[in-house]
């Protein structure tokens, strides 16, 4: 695959990149101990390639069937798996499929379903763990509803977290979703729901690795 540094992450990487040299230049013209300087200049390598790791942007080509397929929107962890009452979008009883990120994983947030944004709505609120459970509802989060083309709808919610302070959507109302295409990015470890109808068959469990924009998490019924 090939790899690339997000758009959003562009600026960040080089002003972390200014303040390291800002700092270690004058440490290595002014401290005399050698020791001091090489420490420095190694924690602050391990810093930037940490940022530059978390702002990477796969190249990621789908080439499996997109018919009725629901494809993960993230890279992560299945953390949760449950039937819910969504009465804001959907208005009715959903499958919550939940994926966490860890400031390990890529970032971006792909379409998980070929189709037509119908709604997107932001709302403001906490910044608990984004494991847990209320984060879903509490924590600053993007809704984005999505037409799929077999007709059905699915909602797809970006959620901050504790480290996360930034949510990103692409989405708008009206544009095609397209599961090779970005629907948004979150900084830092944050989660990703995606609610489906009842009789959507899921093909993950709790405890299972995503990629984003190349598993398969459920098939919808034609």
């Amino acid at each position: 695959m090939n790899i690339k540094i997000h758009k959003e992450g562009v600026n960040i990487i080089l002003a972390l990149l200014l303040i390291l040299i800002v700092i270690c230049i004058p440490v290595y013209i002014f401290v005399p101990s050698v020791a001091v300087s090489v420490v420095l200049w190694c924690v602050s390598l391990v810093m930037l390639s940490l940022v530059v790791n978390f702002f990477r942007s796969p190249a990621r080509d789908y080439r499996g069937v997109r018919e009725n397929m629901v494809l993960s929107s993230v890279d992560g962890t299945v953390v949760a798996l449950e039937e819910v009452e969504e009465d804001v979008f959907l208005h009715g009883r959903a499958i919550q499929l939940s994926v966490f990120m860890s400031v390990f994983n890529v970032h971006a947030n792909w379409y998980p379903v070929d189709g037509k944004v119908e709604e997107v709505r932001y709302q403001p609120g906490r910044f608990r763990a984004a494991y847990l459970p209320k984060s879903s509802s509490e924590n600053e989060h993007s809704s984005i509803v999505i037409k799929a083309d077999n007709g059905q709808r699915i909602l797809v919610r970006q959620i901050a977290g504790a480290i996360a302070r930034r949510i990103v959507t692409y989405a708008r109302p009206g544009a095609k979703s397209d599961v090779s295409e970005h629907l948004g990015f979150i900084k830092f470890g944050s989660r990703v729901d995606i609610y489906l109808p009842l009789d959507a068959e899921v093909l993950v469990k709790i405890g299972d690795k995503t990629t984003g924009g190349i598993t398969q998490i459920a098939r919808l019924k034609k």
